[in-house]
């Protein structure tokens, strides 16, 4: 049976994969739990974009039948997920979060949407990002304001601002964004979900690009390794793309054991960007002890990141926005949320070896990481520095000409290629989620799901996840 006491839309894939095999509970019985929950949390957080009940069911009862058949197509049958929207589903428009875009239908599913369906997961939405997925909130020209659940007048983070909200609400157990600065771990952190951004590479995506990576958003570490099993596949329209490895994504839970002897570098100050503050700081120390009181060996990192490269990356993506923006026609640009009209056309008069000056800061980035990181098998820091600011903000500074103070810890992991997760690991005295950062070497994602389950298994109890309010 399924977990006594515990609604179907909070049951985790595997117990939901489980209790399918038993005949104990169908997919589209969980699809519609999954739908009536969305429809008491929606009009609080916005999390959805192409919410549509009804193609929903159809695919439960496509799934269902394999089910009575006992031919499931894949690992996922059956499982709800949302998708964030900037990964293509063949014949949606894909708004990218902004007003200025033209609702075109996509003519095929993304690789790691296909991967998605190919396994059987039924999509019951696409979920929100902000304006080309430029803001660390759900602030979006295009879809309505994204909140948290755990508490509505903070943001939920983003850019996969809907799939983090997603996550912490119940809106089944999986959801898909994307990471190209910290879009997949800072929503995980502020909404105390489970986040992956894996290796560049492991997980096809189309379009790639530097930094640029897809992957899951989960409660559990359980989860987010199930998905993987179908998000690594190969696909070849990914030209940044691994070569497939098949890795043994079940043996993410090798218990506490794993821990011991470890060398674990603890970085607590980014080097660049807003201060920690005093109750993040204490949550990541406690989470320290935690992992020394497991056999590991934790050591103090200082600073690799700089001012100067987090700069740097910030002015040559305000270009590349700037460049896009400029062959918009002038209405289109207008429906741009200013905030990011006016930080791409800040870069309207660089010259090109400030261009050239600030690109490189990419690479420098690369390279510090890389080295900083080479003396531990796995480095663990602050997702953020702060916990969730205002839902109405488009960055917690407000600030277009400082809009990146915040992704001091999780960008250096897109520019290294290195895998790094988020994981809850306290809360604020108001109850806000705390996010720990847990990042290991270039192609160990497993290694880096094997230490966040460690910890998973080891950290405090957690609070309750967050109910609709009533109505």
């Amino acid at each position: 049976m399924s977990t006594p006491g515990v609604a179907l839309h909070d049951l985790g894939a595997h117990e939901l994969i489980a209790a399918y095999q038993r005949r104990d509970l169908s997919p589209v019985e969980v699809t519609q739990s999954v739908l009536a929950h969305m429809e008491r949390w929606e009009p609080h957080i916005h999390a959805t974009y192409l919410l549509r009940p009804e193609l929903a069911l159809e695919q439960a009862r496509a799934c269902e039948a394999r089910w009575q058949r006992n031919d499931p197509c894949g690992a996922l049958d059956g499982v709800p997920v949302t998708i964030k929207e900037n990964l293509a589903t063949r014949g949606d428009p894909m708004p990218l979060g902004t007003r200025a875009t033209d609702l075109t239908p996509a003519s095929a599913d993304a690789p790691p949407a296909a991967r998605l369906f190919e396994a059987g997961a039924v999509m019951v939405c696409k979920t929100t990002m902000p304006d080309y997925g430029m803001l660390s909130s759900g602030l979006s020209s295009f879809h309505p304001l994204a909140r948290n659940p755990w508490d509505l007048s903070k943001t939920p983070g983003g850019s996969s601002a809907g799939g983090g909200a997603a996550a912490a609400a119940g809106y089944g157990p999986l959801h898909m964004g994307t990471d190209i600065g910290g879009s997949l771990r800072l929503p995980a952190g502020w909404c105390g979900i489970f986040s992956l951004k894996p290796s560049l590479g492991r997980i096809p995506i189309d379009p790639p690009y530097t930094g640029r990576a897809a992957g899951p958003m989960t409660r559990t570490v359980a989860d987010s390794a199930l998905m993987m099993q179908a998000l690594t596949l190969p696909d070849a329209r990914d030209s940044m793309s691994l070569p497939y490895q098949p890795i043994a994504w079940d043996q993410f839970d090798r218990g506490v054991g794993i821990l011991r002897g470890l060398k674990v570098g603890l970085l607590m100050e980014a080097g660049c960007g807003l201060p920690v503050e005093p109750e993040v700081r204490a949550a990541i120390e406690r989470a320290a002890r935690i992992f020394e009181r497991a056999g590991a060996i934790v050591e103090p990192m200082s600073p690799f990141m700089t001012q100067a490269m987090l700069d740097g990356m910030d002015h040559a993506w305000r270009m590349r926005s700037h460049v896009d923006l400029s062959a918009l026609p002038a209405d289109k640009k207008a429906s741009v949320l200013p905030y990011i009209q006016q930080w791409a056309d800040s870069a309207a008069g660089m010259s090109g070896p400030q261009v050239f000056a600030a690109f490189s800061q990419f690479h420098a980035t690369r390279v510090a990481t890389v080295r900083a990181c080479q003396p531990y098998d796995y480095v663990i820091s602050p997702t953020s520095p702060m916990p969730a600011f205002a839902a109405e903000l488009p960055s917690p500074t407000n600030d277009p000409l400082r809009p990146l103070e915040h992704i001091g810890f999780t960008v250096p992991y897109n520019m290294s290629e290195q895998p790094a997760a988020s994981i809850n690991c306290g809360y604020t005295r108001s109850g806000l989620p705390i996010g720990l950062q847990i990042a290991g070497r270039r192609f160990d994602d497993l290694g880096v799901l094997q230490v966040s389950r460690a910890f998973e298994l080891l950290r405090d109890p957690q609070q309750p996840w967050p109910q609709p309010p009533a109505a």
